[in-house]
């Protein structure tokens, strides 16, 4: 016989797009939100409007009691069974983790202790891993270093960018936490200490590490593309072979390919079939987006534009 699941009151605190389908299956799941907790309104778009976090409009959405604080710490929140928590982009005290009766909770887009702190999706496909996942942890004050109550895997695919793997993640995130939130109602839940020995640190991105350097490995160069779209976002210029500004383009795939540059090509230059020269062979670029224009094939930009033997990619950060 299938129990039924206990309805717990949950308080919600997040802010980034990643924690949306989880706040939506918590309340499709019958669980009462007496709070959501999110940042304050923030400028953004050309005319720096101030608008909502992308949690703030869910909650808006779905009528749900919201809060928008530059400080958690600072605010009494109503009482609750348990507090979870998603990019939220705050510090908390100790005094609000353990006020619900079954404490905090955090849905992390790791496999801990790998890749802690603030872009662990960019940070694994730069890495090179081939396995991504998410975790679901007690809250500490240490960052991402709490108990693991779950845990999933996604194989990351060959051309995926950090933009797909974090859709995945974030849909991947709403079945690990329901499990977790069942699992801690009914008193059935597992956590595992992580071995602190083995954490890694995914630190924070910034416009410097979108600059590419045609002279290193091209399997890193691909990844680096992929790993960083769309934000910050990989731009380069193209130029001609005279070195005259061609056109400004946003990488956003590309995959490392057998073969040798030609004789006298240096890194950066595009060859014959249509490849970059990098420091230890050939680059292929998959897809890029030129400014102003949507996302597109390499062989559809070549039917408007030219991509020629002897030009060349130059970053542009």
């Amino acid at each position: 016989m299938t129990s039924i699941p206990t309805l717990l009151s949950i308080n919600f605190a997040g802010a980034g797009e990643f924690g949306v389908p989880t706040l939506r299956a918590i309340v499709a799941a019958g669980h009462r939100v007496p709070l959501v907790i999110t940042q304050p309104d923030k400028p953004a778009g050309r005319g720096s409007k101030l608008t909502p976090t992308p949690v703030a409009a869910a909650a808006v959405e779905l009528g749900l009691p919201l809060l928008k604080t530059a400080d958690i710490n600072a605010e009494t929140l109503p009482p609750a069974d348990l507090l979870v928590v998603i990019a939220f982009g705050q510090k908390i005290a100790d005094a609000i983790i353990h006020a619900p009766r079954l404490g905090a909770v955090n849905l992390h887009a790791s496999r801990l202790p790998k890749y802690r702190g603030a872009a662990p999706i960019h940070r694994a496909i730069l890495g090179g891993e081939t396995i991504a996942g998410n975790s679901i942890i007690r809250l500490a004050q240490k960052m991402d270093a709490g108990a693991v109550l779950g845990m999933s895997e996604l194989v990351i695919g060959e051309l995926e960018t950090a933009g797909e793997l974090h859709d995945r993640l974030s849909q991947d995130g709403v079945h690990l936490m329901l499990r977790v939130i069942d699992e801690l109602a009914a008193g059935r839940q597992v956590e595992t200490e992580q071995d602190h020995s083995r954490a890694t640190l995914a630190a924070k991105l910034s416009r410097e590490s979108t600059r590419i350097d045609f002279t290193g490995k091209a399997a890193d160069i691909a990844r680096q593309i992929r790993g960083l779209h769309p934000w910050p976002g990989c731009r380069v210029k193209l130029l001609t072979a005279a070195g005259e500004p061609a056109d400004s383009l946003r990488l956003i795939r590309a995959i490392a390919i057998p073969g040798n540059p030609p004789a006298g090509a240096t890194p950066g230059q595009i060859t014959a079939s249509g490849h970059i020269v990098t420091g230890d062979g050939l680059l292929e670029i998959v897809e890029l987006q030129p400014d102003g224009k949507r996302p597109m094939p390499l062989p559809d930009y070549r039917r408007g534009k030219p991509w020629d033997a002897g030009m060349r990619l130059e970053s542009a950060v």
